[in-house]
């Protein structure tokens, strides 16, 4: 009996909470859906795409000419270590981060890509030192697939532009030596440049 009463408490407090059920969701008001990522985008058709210059040989856009650019690859330099952006012309979500793959060349190279955002619109863009090693996967003359999660995959078409651009990039963060710098290239007819 003594344990019959010893145990009456816990049945007592036991029956102060209800027990989970499958209506517990109706109890608890949801104010907003939780938003998610947007729907991922198809890859482009690149049969066409070209790589072209687009500013004092500093920029490189790809992508059909007369259309808007898919991929965009650039030299920055203030003084500092040289940089190269990169752009992927793609519907970001605000504030998103993902990484840039790029498979060609005989190499593989993960770069880290941001949201960013230029007026209205957000789109992936980043950098990295142009010393990088990582960069030789576009120094070589075969094709690359650029991937960004959700943007689809680029298929970089061959062209000798990105690798020249990269080792330009380069030669600024060198110290100065007696050789004559690189001729520019011819530029074929280029992409739209959005920006």
């Amino acid at each position: 009996m003594r344990r019959v009463l010893a145990l009456l408490p816990l049945v007592a407090v036991a029956a102060c909470k209800p027990p989970a059920s499958d209506d517990y969701i109706e109890r608890t008001r949801i104010e907003a859906p939780a938003e998610g990522p947007s729907e991922p985008i198809d890859s482009p058709d690149t049969q066409d795409a070209i790589w072209a210059p687009a500013s004092e040989n500093t920029r490189l856009l790809y992508g059909v000419p007369g259309e808007r650019p898919l991929f965009a690859v650039e030299c920055l330099s203030d003084g500092g270590e040289p940089m190269l952006g990169y752009t992927r012309f793609a519907r970001a979500d605000a504030h998103a981060k993902a990484v840039l793959a790029l498979i060609g060349n005989g190499h593989v190279a993960r770069l880290k890509i941001d949201a960013a955002q230029v007026g209205d619109v957000w789109r992936w863009e980043g950098a990295i030192e142009a010393a990088d090693e990582r960069l030789d996967v576009l120094t070589g003359n075969r094709e690359v697939e650029a991937t960004v999660p959700g943007a689809g995959s680029v298929i970089l078409n061959p062209s000798a532009l990105p690798g020249e651009l990269v080792e330009r990039c380069r030669a600024l963060g060198e110290p100065l030596s007696g050789e004559p710098a690189m001729a520019p290239t011819p530029a074929p007819s280029a992409p739209a440049d959005p920006a």
